[in-house]
């Protein structure tokens, strides 16, 4: 009888906590719907899928200023069908838009990894739009918290002298015409603006990359407008196309004007 009545216990509770679940995901489906697909969208179809798109990020985050995120695309970038654009949500941030990648054939391949902030257990959100303007979305709920105000990483001072610097990695044995995987490290403090100091009391204000352009021999790689959630010391993984060998190139700029670049010779 003992048994059965903590059998009846656990189901009750295990009910509880599935309403609980549920209504965390209505309230998440609400901002999403309500806010943030209404602004950016307004009535476009989303297909929800990961047959075009998928994004790949943990459910539970060990550091929640910088969460890596990956995103892979199903399709190939050609001239006849392509990702135009990848938009990244994370709806419970103060600023639920966190970037917008814009690509074209010269891409290769559209798929993106990079590092976030996720301020609150939300869903994160990779849009993709074809360039027949059909739109494909995949989520990934994840826990975290306070990744928007977490203190800096390094000194801000150190930070700030190093700032604009960025590198190049390459991927080894280039293969004229297929897609090659690269990465871009940018030295910059990406202050969210809701970070205080433990001193005066005040709030850091905002200074981030906000543009970014990656060119290969002058042709369009990718583009971006990035927001506050991209972690401090921004870097992206992303495919470009040497047909031959040539220069990749860089330029970056944040919020308060500031201007950086950085090119690589490409040898094939």
């Amino acid at each position: 009888m003992h048994f059965l009545k903590n059998i009846i216990k656990l189901a009750f509770l295990s009910g509880a906590f599935l309403t609980t679940a549920n209504a965390v995901q209505a309230a998440e489906s609400t901002i999403w719907l309500n806010d943030i697909k209404k602004e950016f969208y307004g009535g476009r179809e989303i297909k929800e899928s990961s047959d075009i798109i998928e994004l790949t990020a943990p459910y539970r985050a060990e550091d929640s200023a910088l969460v890596p995120i990956k995103i892979t695309v199903k399709i190939p970038q050609t001239k006849a069908r392509y990702i135009k654009t990848i938009t990244l949500f994370i709806d419970k941030n103060p600023i639920p838009f966190s970037g917008k990648f814009h690509f074209t054939p010269e891409s290769g391949r559209a798929d993106l990894a990079m590092r976030v902030r996720v301020n609150a257990y939300s869903n994160v959100r990779a849009v993709a739009e074809l360039n027949d303007g059909s739109l494909y979305m995949h989520k990934k709920f994840v826990k975290a918290a306070g990744g928007c105000s977490a203190p800096l990483g390094a000194d801000l001072e150190a930070a700030m002298k190093r700032m604009g610097k960025m590198k190049f990695r390459i991927a080894n044995n280039l293969n004229p015409g297929d897609p090659a995987s690269a990465q871009l490290l940018i030295s910059h403090p990406n202050i969210s603006g809701l970070q205080m100091n433990q001193l005066t009391r005040l709030y850091t204000p905002a200074h981030y990359v906000e543009d970014m352009k990656i060119t290969f021999n002058n042709r369009l790689v990718l583009k971006a407008k990035t927001d506050i959630a991209i972690s401090q010391d921004p870097n992206f993984r992303f495919y470009f196309v040497p047909k031959k060998s040539g220069v990749l190139k860089a330029e970056i700029k944040d919020n308060k004007g500031n201007s950086f670049s950085q090119t690589y010779e490409v040898k094939i």
